[in-house]
């Protein structure tokens, strides 16, 4: 059977591709969702790919995916720097995560360097762009399949 990854993306994910390219690149967030379906079909992934532009929303998908899922990948967007409730979720359910960034958080304004996911993450990947996605997975793929 298959390891199951949910991917999941906070908000303003939904506008990539014509939100600020400069900075998040011009694939789309579809692009972004057929470069996850492919890269877990050849790493023998299955992928559940969301995104939400509602907090209450992504708290209660990380805390379903208790009993749907083997590892979480999770661009949390904004709501890095600002849940609690998304951080406290991560660790009740105690799964493998990979946050990923698509630009690199760390050279942008002071608030963006902070991040309460990175502290539960199994590990962060930021400033690779769309690419970042696919480590991620190719990481996930690794861990569980150890």
């Amino acid at each position: 059977m298959a390891k199951r990854v949910l991917v999941l993306n906070g908000p303003n994910l939904n506008l990539l591709g014509t939100r600020e390219p400069g900075i998040y690149g011009a694939a789309t967030l579809k692009d972004v969702e057929h470069l996850c379906a492919s890269t877990g079909k050849e790493l023998g992934l299955s992928v559940d790919f969301r995104q939400t532009n509602y907090e209450g929303e992504m708290v209660t998908w990380i805390q379903d995916a208790r009993k749907t899922a083997d590892a979480i990948l999770i661009n949390p967007a904004a709501y890095s720097h600002t849940s609690v409730a998304i951080l406290d979720a991560l660790k009740a359910v105690g799964l493998p995560a990979i946050e990923v960034h698509l630009s690199n958080i760390h050279q942008r304004e002071p608030f963006r360097h902070h991040s309460y996911v990175s502290s539960v993450a199994y590990a962060v990947i930021c400033g690779l762009g769309v690419t970042g996605y696919r480590l991620a997975l190719e990481a996930l793929a690794e861990k569980l399949n150890s």
